[in-house]
């Protein structure tokens, strides 16, 4: 049963909380924003709001999940912070290794510690490993990730806040692009969409457009609901291996 509204996956796994500002795309946090409104319902895992947090007791919680699932790792933190220390990352990879029913997805903006950390620990083969490329000057973090040997790996262009130029795509199985959210959000032009759209379709990888954002494909400015997920009136949301463009 999906438990999240994240389009791309099934349910949210999240033994760390909190983070720290790291690039551009982290300008208008929505997990920092999510906290602070957890915390204020007086949620027990908030308390610290958006100070980084260890949840050992969450260590475990995959493994009552019997149906296989698409997990989300740290949907409101980063599973290679700086502050997360080694062992615990470990024990993370433990628990993925020991319910390889589920397939684990890790996003990260700490790349090199991720590829670091992979130089000396294999990674499971049900973990899809990503990495967020949301502005040109990221770009490099896909050559952090190209060479790991996942059994998926994938990029996350959101917030795509300016256009990538050329992507480089050798070794990449799927790319997920999206515009941002909330009040402060800043636009995202089609013509940035189309540029990554059309080269992951030359490369062969899967191609997932999540959304425009408070921003619509028109340059105006309404809820994102209300811009909706068409590119070209197309719903164009591929997992890896998978095609699901449904025409509307």
């Amino acid at each position: 049963m999906k438990t999240t509204k994240i389009e791309w996956t099934d349910k949210t796994w999240n033994p760390i909380t909190g983070c720290t500002k790291h690039s551009t795309g982290c300008q208008h946090c929505y997990a920092e924003i999510m906290s602070r409104r957890l915390k204020a319902m007086g949620l027990d895992k908030y308390t610290n709001g958006f100070h980084l947090t260890l949840h050992e007791d969450a260590l475990d919680e995959p493994r009552s999940w019997r149906k296989p699932h698409n997990i989300f790792v740290c949907s409101m933190s980063d599973l290679f912070h700086q502050d997360v220390p080694e062992w615990f990352i470990d024990k993370v990879l433990k628990t993925i290794s020991e319910t390889p029913q589920h397939r684990y997805q890790i996003l990260t903006k700490r790349a090199e510690r991720m590829a670091n950390y992979f130089t000396v620990h294999n990674v499971p083969t049900n973990v899809w490993l990503g990495v967020t490329v949301e502005a040109p000057e990221l770009k490099y973090r896909i050559d952090l990730l190209r060479n790991l040997s996942a059994t998926v790996k994938f990029l996350s262009c959101e917030p795509l806040v300016e256009d990538l130029g050329e992507l480089n795509l050798d070794g990449i199985n799927w790319v997920i692009v999206g515009g941002e959210s909330g009040n402060q959000a800043r636009p995202m032009s089609i013509e940035w969409v189309e540029n990554i759209r059309i080269q992951v379709e030359k490369s062969g990888a899967a191609f997932f457009f999540k959304q425009w954002g408070t921003w619509g494909s028109d340059g105006i400015k309404r809820n994102k609901h209300a811009n909706g997920k068409l590119l070209n009136g197309i719903v164009m949301q591929e997992m890896p291996q998978m095609h699901n463009i449904v025409q509307l």
